[in-house]
């Protein structure tokens, strides 16, 4: 019996070791859970907060970048208001300039060369019939006549046997001569002007237009078309 209990008391102890060696296994092993599950939620943590900070960045970012093309899209506006305010300006410019030109021409400040027209005028031929010698001699008002069609017609530039007229020159009459701004030129009267000689042409010589009347006046007219005339500045001025 004796040996029976002791037998049972080795098993006891031994038992007992076990269920330490058991319980400190188990504690040991939840302890290393729970420390790996920490550094899992710290891990974690981590990362969410530096998500939600480059999440932030980012947001702040587009606002950023939101403002910045609003910006740009108003300063495109200014630009292109701008342009649209020089382009205005320059037209205007643009129009000054032709029109300054435009007057030089007309006054006869700048040379001027183009096709054109010429047209001749010459005294009729004499008539012993004709006791008086004015009915067929060319005068200021045939020239006036053709001068003024021609400008009608759309004439840049006119001159008279050379000589340049502006908006202020002046034709008399001074028997078998004319005067043009103070210098006497004899017949022929060589009339030269710049233009689409098309138009010139066909104003002049309409039916019972300026040459018809012209040829009344038993003046000899005569038109020839031309591909180019040069026109001299008035006093030399280019």
């Amino acid at each position: 019996m004796l040996r029976k209990i002791r037998v049972k008391g080795k098993h006891v102890v031994l038992s007992l070791v076990c269920l330490v060696l058991g319980y400190i296994m188990a504690f040991s092993y939840h302890f290393t859970q729970k420390e790996i599950e920490q550094e899992r939620t710290n891990i974690s943590g981590n990362q969410w907060k530096e998500t939600m900070d480059l999440r932030n960045q980012l947001i702040s970012l587009e606002e950023t970048n939101r403002k910045l093309q609003k910006e740009l899209h108003q300063k495109q506006d200014k630009v292109l208001d701008n342009e649209k305010e020089l382009s205005k300006e320059a037209q205007v410019f643009l129009t000054l300039a032709e029109d300054a030109e435009k007057y030089r021409m007309f006054l006869g400040k700048v040379k001027v060369k183009g096709e054109g027209v010429t047209v001749t005028l010459a005294d009729g031929d004499y008539n012993p019939n004709e006791p008086n010698i004015n009915n067929y001699l060319v005068h200021e008002y045939h020239v006036f006549k053709v001068i003024n069609e021609l400008y009608i017609s759309g004439a840049a530039g006119i001159a008279v046997n050379g000589q340049r007229l502006s908006s202020q020159s002046y034709i008399i009459c001074d028997g078998p001569v004319i005067t043009v701004d103070g210098v006497q030129h004899p017949a022929p009267f060589v009339i030269s002007a710049i233009g689409d000689p098309d138009v010139l042409a066909s104003a002049l010589n309409l039916t019972g237009g300026i040459k018809d009347q012209l040829v009344n006046d038993n003046i000899i007219f005569s038109l020839e078309e031309k591909s180019e005339i040069l026109l001299n500045p008035i006093l030399g001025k280019s």
